[in-house]
């Protein structure tokens, strides 16, 4: 409780910062021009200014060095370099996005300052060592693949975060809940000692869950700021970190068949939603000849608003189902009887959110409500 206690101080740091960060960042990009211009792609209507990203980035700065003034957090940072090169990573994917924020960097020159930040993640040692796969068991990762597979998934998390922002607060929000969650994961393996407490995944994994929470207050429908993509990219890079340093190096829990291949399937399920939204982008563009960068409003959001939702209804809707997500992988790692329940309970969440949020029963709750208007008057036909 102490440990956890300690990173919940650290995230209510990042969160504070961020939000008193806010509005001077509203300003200056006001200011400079640094806004979003409403077209027919987008969602919003009216110009807003980014900003939003470099709020966070000074709330993760607030937030790590918040971590070396508490004692028993300190060696988190200061017993490797992997803290360090987390924050010189997201300070490089923050300039690559404020720069595309700008000017529209083709997608080539935008990836290559993704792998430029995945290669500070791994020269810093803040990457994953091995992986637990089906038929193989542990497979240790060798220098020859482990620079591919961290800027694979470095790539893969942040477009991901990046496709998904298309409404107010559902990054933000979606990312404030998995990073949450796997915080939680990261202090419940502590705690089962198969984790060592100087990994800095749950540490990095508790400031964004600050950030994102300290943003959504300018951030959620309808929005004051935007993170854009100076922002989203961040968050993805800080996702990708944190979920490498816990996925990566964690043994599977003895006795929760759930969680036999663990390391793998966290970041999965955890980042569902925008996973599955940005594979769903890939195939549609690639199979209808266009490139992957090419934006469109056929993402699982706008989908969703198509079918009636509103603006904060499908935002609130793809947060519940990270939420359900993240609950399907806490579960079985703090009650191992928990396996039996987990596909009832997933049934039983998943009708009670199209029950819900249905616009068909909304629909029919207007019509009945709504007043019939007077029936028209016959005309008298004499024979």
């Amino acid at each position: 409780m102490g440990r956890l206690v300690a990173y919940g101080v650290v995230a209510l740091v990042a969160a504070v910062v961020t939000a008193l960060v806010d509005r001077p960042a509203r300003r200056l990009s006001i200011e400079i021009g640094y806004t979003a211009q409403p077209d027919e792609r987008k969602v919003h209507q009216a110009l807003t200014p980014y900003g939003g990203g470099a709020a966070m980035l000074v709330g993760l700065c607030a937030g790590l060095l918040a971590t070396l003034l508490v004692p028993s957090l300190r060696p988190v940072l200061t017993a490797s370099r992997e803290g360090f090169g987390v924050l010189l990573a997201a300070g490089v994917i923050f300039v690559v996005g404020m720069v595309d924020d700008f000017r529209d960097m083709s997608a080539p020159a935008k990836v290559a300052g993704q792998f430029l930040a995945a290669s500070i993640l791994y020269f810093s040692g803040a990457t994953m060592y091995q992986l637990k796969l089906p038929f193989a068991g542990f497979v240790v990762l060798g220098p020859s693949i482990l620079p591919v597979i961290t800027a694979v998934w470095v790539v893969a998390l942040c477009n991901a975060i990046n496709l998904i922002d298309g409404l107010d607060g559902l990054a933000a929000g979606i990312v404030a809940i998995a990073s949450g969650t796997l915080c939680v994961y990261g202090l419940r393996l502590e705690t089962l000692g198969l984790l060592p407490v100087s990994n800095v995944g749950p540490l990095i994994a508790a400031v964004t869950f600050g950030i994102c929470v300290g943003f959504l207050r300018d951030n959620f429908h309808p929005a004051k700021l935007f993170m854009g993509d100076a922002g989203s990219l961040m968050l993805g890079l800080l996702m990708s970190a944190s979920t490498m340093v816990i996925g990566g190096r964690t043994a599977p829990a003895s006795g929760v068949t759930f969680f036999f291949f663990a390391p793998l399937l966290i970041p999965v399920f955890i980042l569902g939603v925008p996973l599955i939204d940005a594979a769903w982008a890939f195939i549609r563009r690639t199979a209808s000849g266009q490139g992957f960068d090419t934006p469109d409003k056929n993402h699982i959001h706008h989908r969703l608003m198509r079918l009636g939702h509103g603006h904060r209804r499908t935002v609130v809707i793809l947060w519940a189902w990270t939420a359900l997500l993240c609950g399907f992988v806490l579960l079985p790692l703090f009650d191992n009887q928990a396996n039996v329940f987990i596909p009832l309970g997933v049934a039983v969440l998943a009708i009670a959110l199209v029950t819900w949020f249905s616009p068909l029963i909304e629909w029919l709750r207007r019509s009945r409500s709504a007043p019939r208007p007077p029936a028209a008057p016959r005309e008298r036909v004499d024979r």
